[in-house]
């Protein structure tokens, strides 16, 4: 299988990684940790002006109306710089669902603000103890709208968003509806380990007119099942950024960090770390392409994403404790770089469940491909 981009997806990463590279500095993070500030709003002008946002929405509302192996190379620039803003919440969770499925006045309404104003949008796939596509949160009628009840966990850039996607559970089914602030809807900000801004939504009688649902209110099921997929392999992408700049930073480091005359990287045992979590950051690429190949395909990518997010999860995590071993002391110093790569893929990897939780999709996902074969 040839995984060589295209000229089209070469440009798409090349300018991402420009961006990122001209507006990300190690000073200007510490700037905003300190304050207690982690959306980075200069940042995120210049990721607006350059489209990045808009990787996934139409060309009718200003788009570039490409696809999600493009938007994976955007994101996996995004946890190489671990930059500070809500290009995953918008891009992936808000925009690829709007533009995949809904009408061309709610791809106006709500993705034309991304492209002109830079709109940050998200959705709410967390409850506590509950899966994706079935979700506690209440849908009941109110004439020709809806009102939601329920409580959401985990939304991410919440505090930032003009508009959320939230599944929830109605009379036929499953419905996904689009909520915006106002009355009956409460977001309260939430501690990550990366510092990124979550948010608890509670939904008391919210009410969402019926041109705010994507679809069918009975059967957003399949609406839900493409996001929360997709929303794992855009996690698995970051992390892969993640993971190869943590690489890339302990090979800097061990290759002028001298201890008896020579530098670290020469002695056997520090050498074979790093050539271990090469191997993991290689063999995490392998399954990202893998995965966003199969999904843009629009191929059934639910053992290929799952497998990607395992290794995000195992990989990830062992490269970044490589990284901060291989620095020694200074590896857990807040004021020094590589400890953002170490709060980053922990979140990551937790997020939409972690190693376990996705072995034991696979798991039930080769049992049943095994029971249909016998079936047969």
């Amino acid at each position: 299988m040839d995984f060589a981009l295209s000229e089209t997806q070469e440009a798409v990463r090349d300018l991402a990684r420009k961006i990122f590279s001209d507006h990300v500095r190690h000073e200007r993070l510490l700037e905003l940790e300190r304050s207690g500030e982690w959306f980075d709003r200069e940042l995120w002008s210049a990721v607006v002006q350059g489209g990045l946002p808009a990787v996934v929405i139409p060309e009718r509302c200003g788009g570039s109306g490409l696809g999600i192996v493009e938007l994976c190379l955007v994101l996996e620039e995004v946890g190489r710089h671990v930059a500070p803003v809500p290009l995953f919440a918008t891009a992936l969770l808000g925009a690829l669902p709007v533009a995949e499925f809904g009408t061309a006045a709610q791809q106006d309404r709500w993705l034309r603000p991304v492209v002109d104003a830079g709109a940050v949008l998200s959705a709410a796939l967390v409850e506590v103890g509950r899966s994706d596509a079935a979700p506690r949160t209440q849908a009941r009628r109110d004439g020709a709208a809806w009102r939601l009840e329920g409580v959401k966990e985990c939304v991410p850039a919440g505090p930032l968003a003009a508009a959320i996607l939230v599944p929830a559970r109605t009379p036929d089914g499953v419905g996904v509806f689009v909520v915006e602030p106002g009355p009956g809807v409460r977001l309260e900000r939430q501690v990550t380990t990366s510092g990124e801004p979550q948010s608890r939504l509670t939904l008391d009688g919210a009410r969402v007119t019926a041109d705010a649902v994507l679809g069918d209110p009975a059967s957003g099921a399949a609406i839900v099942r493409f996001l929360a997929q997709r929303a794992r392999l855009g996690l698995a992408a970051i992390q892969l950024g993640v993971a190869e700049a943590a690489l890339r930073d302990t090979a800097a480091y061990i290759a002028q960090r001298k201890q008896f005359g020579r530098p670290i990287a020469t002695f056997q045992g520090v050498a074979l770390r790093a050539a271990d979590a090469w191997i993991d950051v290689e063999a995490l690429r392998a399954v990202v392409l893998e995965a966003a190949w199969q999904a843009g395909a629009g191929r059934d990518a639910e053992a290929a994403i799952g497998a990607a997010k395992w290794w995000a999860a195992m990989a990830g995590q062992r490269v970044v404790h490589t990284a901060q071993h291989l620095h020694g002391g200074i590896g857990s110093d807040l004021e020094y770089p590589v400890h953002r790569y170490f709060l980053w893929s922990k979140q990551n990897g937790l997020l939409l469940g972690g190693a376990a939780q996705h072995a034991a999709r696979l798991g039930e996902w080769l049992a049943g491909g095994a029971a249909s074969a016998e079936s047969r």
